[in-house]
């Protein structure tokens, strides 16, 4: 898994403004996910290029109330994101001096042998440095002062993060395609990839896992040559504790970054849940492509649901995605895994499929001619040219004089009909209005 950096601090000494800061401090952030739990946000943030990256997590006040069940579950998370960090941000107001908090957290982070950086908050002058020297008190080697509210000194303070976490890079470079499998506890992650991998371990070679519960192989066999990712399951909130929950999402996060494919792996037994919906929508808006896995098919009980009407509840719940493949095995028994691996392997293909800009703009300016933008404000929106601009999934560049005023609606019949013409299945279309 990425590196983990953790603010931590008493309550009021600016944790989420210096996270703030961090998280927009590099135009290359490519996540950020606010109110996972009740008082901890976390975001991912780049250094110097993509191959250097961290996660940041903001965590709530730390109070010595040992008789608040409140204060005693803000406690409790600290803990956890203490003992999953790489680095800890040991944040304190530089306008006033040593509390007991202070001195309290001093000893927290002291036992628990991590590294922590003493960052000094809210020096914003001259005048603002009058108790500098009483922090030193607290034992630290490295300190850094700085204004989370005017971003003094936060170049500095990601320096000296960078010098004190492992660079562990994102992709793995290899020219294969990444499969990912995804999905809730217990729905058959690992029973698919180890019925797929069988007893001949050495058709496979193992990669240094990207994060702590993944295990990235190199699968070649039945014709496949691509990387697979097996990663931990994604649990329910109300059915876990909350810190449990935390970290297993920025496990999927970060699996779901590395990859190119997901398979999105469900329990046919325990039906489509709002938890799966919420994970589809999260690859989705990640540009990664799309396959469904209905896993342990063969416990159903087909007198009572068939087979395209479980398949069309899915696609019910999971609008607007539209043309994701949904196929449905047995892991156990063995029975449609290749075409899983197949379909995934078509979908990889799908996210480079490039269509020519006169043939894409003879077939959608005729549609658009038809069926033209609803006005806006008495102005007729006119598209005139249409291209495909080169990325890592589909995107559309439509030029036209009134980009601003066309509306979701409008795109998502434009995306169904370049679907329904080339069949980008499995993958996401990304439209962009540019000003002619």
């Amino acid at each position: 898994m990425l590196p983990v950096v953790v603010i931590v601090g008493r309550p009021n000494v600016g944790k989420s403004t210096l996270f703030n800061r961090l998280i927009n401090n590099r135009k290359s952030i490519v996540y950020k996910e606010p109110g996972v739990t009740r008082d901890r946000n976390y975001g991912i943030v780049s250094i110097d290029d993509e191959n250097f990256k961290f996660y940041i997590v903001d965590t709530g006040g730390f109070i010595n109330d040992t008789n608040d069940i409140f204060s005693q579950k803000i406690n409790e998370q600290i803990n956890i994101a203490i003992e999953q960090s790489d680095l800890i941000l040991f944040l304190v107001d530089g306008t006033n001096t040593i509390t007991d908090l202070d001195q309290s957290i001093a000893k927290k982070l002291k036992k628990s042998n991590k590294k922590v950086l003493l960052v000094i908050n809210k020096i914003d002058s001259k005048a603002s440095q009058y108790y500098i020297n009483d922090f030193y008190k607290l034992g630290f080697e490295e300190i850094i002062l700085v204004s989370a509210a005017n971003g003094k000194n936060i170049t500095l303070l990601l320096e000296k993060i960078k010098e004190n976490i492992p660079i562990k890079k994102l992709n793995i470079k290899l020219d294969l395609p990444k499969i990912s499998i995804i999905g809730r506890p217990n729905v058959g992650k690992s029973s698919f990839l180890n019925a797929l991998l069988g007893e001949e371990r050495s058709i496979v070679t193992e990669i240094p896992g990207t994060t702590r519960d993944s295990i990235d192989v190199i699968f070649n066999k039945f014709g496949f040559n691509l990387i697979l990712i097996d990663t931990a399951g994604i649990r329910k909130k109300s059915k876990v504790k909350e810190n449990i929950e935390f970290y297993s999402v920025m496990r999927a996060i970060n699996s779901i970054e590395n990859s190119d494919v997901c398979i999105h792996m469900i329990d046919a037994t325990e039906g489509f849940k709002h938890q799966d919906k919420a994970l589809a929508f999260l690859i989705a808006r990640r540009k990664k492509g799309l396959v469904i896995a209905v896993n342990k098919w063969d416990l159903i009980d087909k007198s009572h649901i068939t087979l395209e009407a479980y398949k069309e509840e899915i696609k019910q719940k999971i609008k607007p995605l539209i043309n994701i493949p949904i196929i449905f095995i047995s892991a156990l028994k063995k029975q449609r895994l290749l075409n899983v691996l197949s379909k995934a392997i078509d979908v990889y293909n799908n996210l480079f499929k490039r269509i020519p800009t006169n043939e894409i703009n003879k077939y959608l300016l005729n549609i658009i001619e038809n069926n033209p933008p609803p006005s806006y404000k008495n102005k007729q929106i006119k598209i005139k040219y249409i291209t495909q601009i080169s990325n890592n999934y589909p995107t559309f560049a439509f030029f036209c004089n009134y980009p601003k005023y066309i509306k979701e609606p409008y795109k998502r019949f434009l995306i169904s009909k370049i679907q329904e013409k080339y069949n980008f299945e499995g993958v996401p279309i990304e439209l962009i209005f540019k000003k002619k």
